[in-house]
This record gives C-alpha cells, sequence and structure tokens, in this order.
C-alpha cells in the first residue's frame, strides 16, 4: 500500500489516501508519497560519514518529479516533463521563469513549440514570449508559488537535473532516457525503487520502464538492472563513469 496525494484540475484541492500501486499509477493527477518524506531521520552514528555530494539537489528534484507526476497530464511527454522540471525549479516569487536560449539547446528544446503547447494544454503555463537570449514563462500553478528552499537552491538542483550524478547522459540522447535515468539518480539512498513509482514519475508504464532500462545498460549508463518480483521492486547498478562510445547503429553486434 502506498500513500497517494490526488489533485483537482484547479490545484486548490488536494486529498490524500492509501491505495495500492496500480491504483495510483491509473489514476490522473495522483502521485505516491515518497517513503523518504516520511520516514524520520535516522540518528547519526558515532562517526558520522561525510554527506554524499548533490543528496540536497537530487532529493529536490525527486521531490518535484513526483509533484509534477500528479500536476501534469498523464500522457505528458518525457521533454514536457524534463521542460516543466527546469520551469518549475527556476522560477521566481511571481511564478516566471527565464530559460536561456543556450539551457534549451542543450536539452535539445530549442525552438521546439510543440513541447510547450503540451504544458499549455495541461493549463500549467501560458505560451512563452520568445526573447533574443531566453524563453520567459509564466506558471499557472499556484502551489508552485510555495516552494522551500530559496531560489538559489532551486536553481543548482535545476543544474544538476541537467546532468545527474551518478548517471549523466549524453546530450543526444532521448527525452524518455534522460528522464529515466534522472529519477533513478534523484533515488540517492539506495540503488532500488518501487516499479510503479518509477514508472509514474517517468509517465510510462512499468513495461516501458523495463525497455527504458534496457537501453540504459545498451548505453553503459547502467551496468545492470533487476526485477524483483516478490516486492515489485526495481534494483540497478552504476555503470562506469567512463564508457566506452557506442557502437554505430550500422555496425553488426559481437
Amino acid at each position: 500500500m502506498l500513500l497517494a496525494l490526488t489533485r483537482d484540475r484547479s490545484g486548490r484541492i488536494w486529498r490524500l489516501a492509501d491505495a495500492c500501486g496500480a491504483c495510483a499509477a491509473a489514476t490522473s493527477r495522483t502521485a505516491a508519497v515518497p517513503d523518504t518524506l516520511l520516514a524520520p531521520r535516522r540518528p547519526a552514528a558515532s562517526a558520522p560519514a561525510a554527506p554524499r555530494q548533490f543528496d540536497d539537489e537530487s532529493r529536490r528534484v525527486r521531490e518535484m518529479l513526483t509533484y509534477l507526476a500528479s500536476a501534469l497530464g498523464c500522457i505528458t511527454s518525457p521533454a514536457a516533463r524534463l521542460l516543466a522540471l527546469q520551469c518549475a525549479l527556476r522560477t521566481d516569487a511571481g511564478g516566471c521563469a527565464r530559460l536561456p536560449a543556450g539551457l534549451l539547446r542543450s536539452m535539445r528544446m530549442h525552438r521546439r513549440a510543440e513541447v510547450w503547447q503540451e504544458l499549455v494544454v495541461d493549463g500549467w503555463l501560458d505560451l512563452p514570449v520568445t526573447r533574443a537570449a531566453f524563453m520567459h514563462v509564466r506558471l499557472l500553478d499556484e502551489a508552485i508559488l510555495d516552494q522551500a528552499p530559496g531560489r538559489s537552491a532551486r536553481r543548482r538542483a535545476a543544474h544538476w537535473a541537467l546532468q545527474p550524478s551518478p548517471l549523466p547522459m549524453p546530450p543526444a540522447a532521448a527525452s524518455a532516457e534522460r528522464l529515466t535515468a534522472l529519477v533513478l539518480a534523484s533515488h540517492t539512498d539506495a540503488p532500488s525503487a518501487d516499479l510503479a513509482v518509477v514508472a509514474r514519475l517517468c509517465g510510462h508504464s512499468p513495461q516501458q520502464t523495463g525497455e527504458l532500462l534496457d537501453r540504459l545498460v545498451a548505453r553503459r549508463i547502467l551496468a545492470a538492472w533487476h526485477h524483483q518480483s516478490d516486492t515489485d521492486e526495481v534494483h540497478w547498478k552504476p555503470g562506469p563513469r567512463h564508457s566506452l562510445p557506442l557502437r554505430p547503429a550500422s555496425s553488426p553486434l559481437p
């Protein structure tokens, strides 16, 4: 059983209820509340280890991906979800975000009007106003305005999300692959997660999750992954930091 958070289209009414993973995944505008947001902190050991780098950023990204899983439509594409994440983390107190053209180019989102249109159809933002050096957008989701901590910390999380350690993706990778790697990298407490939760944060089905994890293994982003059927958990092992380049599609596999 999971603790599921559901909102109506206006974003003014929220409901918490216990639900199974399958029911939460099938209900629109519903996201499972991660265990890390509810579990009490473990007492510090006598000789605590140094905190892992980017823990704050990864946790912030996971919380925002969890929120977007309920705020956006169930058919919103991975590209639109990655774009919404950057907008949400970079917004100011007035609900406006500025995305530099260089940032959009690095995300392969520059001048992709169809991706912005998805977020407009979801009622999540207004059509952006094009500028010479940046894209200026206004978010319509009032819940985004109540974010904590401050904007500088959120901008660091947005920057981390572009190349999430330890699973950075090549810029030419498909948006679905990049979003899947980001969701896995945001689970810094352990290299495992509930399959339904991973699928929900990525906006696709559990069957698609397995296919995308296979792609990450082929890219050597992951060394291996395993689905534990009795607990419905996915376990993965990050690949080597310096992987060999991919074989061209036309070359035969050994």
